[in-house]
């Protein structure tokens, strides 16, 4: 049996105002049997979105950037994200056809769906970070999702 590639995938997303513009930033980074350590960034702004859509945008973006199956070390300060994950949450939704309840839709149905086909091919581990605390790879992202949308205003 091969051994999957281990890559880790920081993820943070961010947004002004609840909807309003927003951003996501994602880490990969991945360590070759030589030591040497590759990382890519990735960071795009929206005009008009919420948080948690950009918190699923950031490990969607990630994953779809992978080339071939890995173990990949999701890390994330976005509880609705990792319960989700964790939790078997999304695999509870798919099963009632994204609901909670008679009326009460899920939301953000089309990255749940994304984020659940851009995982097929991965085996994922989900590991919540308190965001704004210090964590060097969370706050680069937070960074890099803040200026996304914040250069998006500028060329407005």
């Amino acid at each position: 049996m091969e051994t999957l590639t281990q890559v880790e995938l920081f993820t943070d997303g961010a947004c002004s105002g609840n909807p309003g513009p927003g951003g996501y930033g994602t880490i990969l980074r991945y360590t070759d049997p030589k030591g040497t350590v590759h990382e890519r960034e990735y960071s795009e702004g929206f005009p008009e979105t919420t948080n948690n859509r950009m918190e699923l945008l950031s490990v969607i973006i990630g994953l779809e950037h992978l080339t071939r199956p890995c173990e990949v070390y999701v890390y994330s300060d976005s509880q609705y994200l990792v319960n989700a994950m964790n939790q078997g949450w999304l695999t509870e939704w798919q099963a009632k056809n994204f609901r909670r309840g008679r009326a009460n839709e899920v939301k953000n149905i089309d990255l749940w769906e994304r984020l659940a086909a851009a995982s097929e091919a991965h085996t994922v581990h989900y590991t919540w970070v308190k965001g704004h605390a210090g964590h060097p790879e969370n706050e680069r992202c937070d960074r890099l999702a803040v200026s996304a949308y914040m250069d998006l205003q500028k060329d407005q």
